[in-house]
């Protein structure tokens, strides 16, 4: 295995490849189509790499700072790096499940998937360092579904390759947490998504969790796409960063065993269908978008339900892979091309573009922000797919902007 220090110093965002990396706009629908490729994955890359290779050799919690948000509320110490690893990871999942090449890209996701997989080894062991905590304070339950999400995502590249102690040690880490209680709100589907994990690699679950996550969730609908985070409605990013992709995903595995209809299923995508739609429409000309609601430092996890539909080939009628590519890059390049985003040594700082402290919530600290990598989901599409060999194309707020034609948008009811 290359030293993990090589790569990194020749594949960071603007060096991976031979190629440029600019950003594909309204003004450069004659740029390469490989460029927003190129660019995702080096970025990718930057943002992964310390917490992977870190949590591979046991050094997260010796390397990774620990900045914390304004009033910060947590025991941040015994949660923060089961936060990082979880969250990076299970954006990290599609694109790890790709198969080998030969490839510049090809190798570098050879490499980080070898170092994910030595972390989940540590992570679940005693005797580590990196032994990540899922038992004391309630952080785990929500950290632990990430977790999981990850091997849902990529289960012949993460689950199967783990030898049978390492499994029988995730299996018995996530059944302690069973005692936690989950907060009345989105915090069911986490509990929820541990059950669905456990039932799909045939371990013992309870689906009383599963049916009350769905239940509630069905309950709380709001309309138009939007689901509400408990009984009360807020106007947040949540239905992105939790709500849509983790329900979806949750009873993908329940009706796969027949353990829910696929009714529910298949009403859960058209909701989250209609909310990517609503989200492409966010993004701005430049690549901005609406500063809005609590937990604005996961910045690109926003846009999950949008790059999941991507991965999924199942977009909403009227929006073609290329827009969404073009838009998500130009999210991206504001985002973390901004001095600050990350710090000197290359670790996330609290922020949505820059360095931005102030803005991040109680329970906030470095390893929430690893969340951003599910922006990142449509990567594991191959790059021959049209959503990254298709040539560029105008979002929908560059033609309304620019005054060229568009589709009228009206509610819908479902």
């Amino acid at each position: 295995m290359a030293p993990m220090a090589g790569l990194a110093g020749a594949l960071l965002p603007g060096k991976m490849f031979a190629s440029d990396i600019t950003g594909t706009t309204v003004n450069n629908t004659a740029a390469p189509v490989t460029a927003d490729r190129q660019y995702q994955v080096s970025l990718l890359q930057r943002i992964a790499a310390p917490v992977v290779t870190n949590m591979s050799k046991g050094t997260l919690r010796k390397n990774m700072p620990l900045e914390k948000g304004p009033g910060y509320g947590l025991a941040a110490e015994k949660v923060t790096y089961l936060e990082a690893f979880g969250r990076c990871i299970s954006g990290m999942a599609p694109w790890l499940a790709l198969p080998d090449d030969a490839t510049t890209e090809g190798k570098l996701r050879k490499q980080l998937r070898a170092q994910v997989l030595e972390g989940i080894v540590n992570g679940v062991n005693p005797s580590s360092a990196d032994y990540l905590n899922f038992r004391v304070e309630s952080q785990p339950l929500v950290d632990a579904a990430y977790l999981c999400q990850a091997f849902m995502r990529a289960p012949q590249a993460l689950w199967h390759p783990l030898d049978n102690t390492t499994k029988a040690n995730v299996v018995k880490e996530l059944k302690a947490l069973r005692k936690i209680r989950p907060a009345y709100n989105n915090w069911l589907l986490f509990a929820g998504m541990v059950e669905a994990f456990l039932l799909s690699v045939g371990e013992e679950w309870e689906p009383l969790r599963t049916m009350v996550a769905t239940k509630k969730m069905q309950e709380w609908y709001a309309g138009d796409g939007f689901y509400s985070d408990g009984a009360e409605f807020s106007f947040d990013y949540y239905n992105g960063y939790v709500i849509h992709p983790m329900l979806t995903d949750m009873l993908k595995v329940l009706t796969d065993k027949q353990q829910a209809p696929k009714a529910d299923y298949e009403q859960a995508v058209k909701r989250m269908q209609r909310y990517a739609f609503l989200q492409e429409r966010m993004i701005a000309p430049d690549g901005t978008y609406p500063a809005i609601g609590r937990s604005m430092t996961y910045r690109t996890a926003a846009f999950q339900p949008l790059v999941q539909l991507a991965l999924e080939h199942r977009l909403p009628e009227g929006i073609n892979p290329a827009q969404v590519r073009c838009a998500m890059t130009a999210v991206m390049k504001r985002i973390f091309d901004m001095e600050g985003t990350f710090d000197k040594q290359g670790w996330l700082q609290l922020g949505i573009c820059g360095h931005q402290p102030e803005v991040a919530d109680v329970y906030t600290s470095t390893g929430s922000l690893y969340i951003c990598t599910n922006g990142f989901l449509a990567l594991g599409l191959p790059s021959e797919d049209p959503f990254w060999s298709d040539p560029a194309a105008e979002w929908t707020s560059q033609k309304v902007w620019s005054g060229k034609p568009v589709k009228k948008d009206y509610h819908v009811n479902y």
